[in-house]
């Protein structure tokens, strides 16, 4: 579990690698991750974009913006929490995410909340000890 703290939003995420969904063999590995997103502020804020930065175990970077999350902008009151579960595939046993969330408050205020670097780690990730 991975969490940060921006600005009263607390995000923490979850992965799982899903070796039922992987096919090791032809080089495809896919993970689940789960992200919950608990309003710590005393205002409502409203989720708008995501940001995601995905790294590969060869440094190959791909790069994801898009509005919302799952389809959804959530509004979250104080106290409130917003879970959701996604998926990543890689062409490499392991990698790592990193991003951000565009939020903007009732007033009407913007700013970024980070998503926590995670690793992306499955069993078929070599290790080598020197």
């Amino acid at each position: 579990m991975y969490s940060a703290i921006t600005k009263g939003i607390k995000v923490t995420v979850t992965p799982q690698f899903l070796e039922e969904e992987s096919d090791p063999d032809r080089g495809f590995f896919f993970w689940a991750y789960t992200v919950e997103i608990l309003n710590l502020s005393a205002e409502q804020v409203t989720l708008r974009t995501r940001h995601w930065r995905i790294t590969d175990a060869n440094g190959q970077t791909q790069e994801v913006h898009g509005a919302g999350v799952v389809g959804e902008e959530p509004e979250l009151e104080p106290g409130e929490a917003f879970e959701y579960t996604s998926g990543a595939p890689l062409k490499t046993p392991s990698g790592i995410m990193v991003g951000s969330y565009g939020v903007e408050t009732q007033r009407g205020s913007a700013f970024d909340v980070e998503i926590p670097a995670f690793s992306l780690d499955s069993p078929h990730n070599r290790r080598v000890v020197n």
